[in-house]
């Protein structure tokens, strides 16, 4: 979803933004798991946002800073561990973050309770 408001320039939590702009800066890296690009793709597709793959992908071509994490047996296989995250597509962006050791920036509420992955969010 962050990345959706980012490319949306819709209202987000100011640490959000700040990360976002930071990484455009180029003072960090943000990671994007595959399956968030596959959701985008597929809430694009339904007209639930307005943002589509396309303009993703011009987005990273253009922004080094931004990396998208393919994914792969292992993220899947870490997922396949998480036990708290009922939804499979969240347990593989999970998989995907605990993989690569990464904070999953997120407001969805079952990963912010899980016990796999550290986030962050803020109203």
């Amino acid at each position: 979803m962050a990345l959706i408001l980012y490319l949306e320039k819709r209202r987000m939590p100011e640490t959000i933004k700040h990360l976002f702009t930071g990484c455009v800066a180029g003072n960090c890296r943000i990671y994007v798991s595959s399956m968030s690009l596959a959701e985008l793709g597929y809430l694009w597709e339904k007209g639930r946002i307005d943002v589509s793959l396309s303009e993703a992908r011009s987005f990273f071509e253009k922004e080094q800073n931004f990396d998208v994490s393919e994914l792969d047996m292992e993220a899947i296989s870490v997922a396949f561990k998480i036990d708290d995250i009922p939804e499979l597509h969240d347990r593989l962006i999970a998989g995907t973050a605990s993989k690569l050791a990464t904070t999953v920036i997120t407001n969805d509420p079952d990963i912010t309770k899980s016990h796999w992955v550290k986030s962050i969010w803020s109203k």
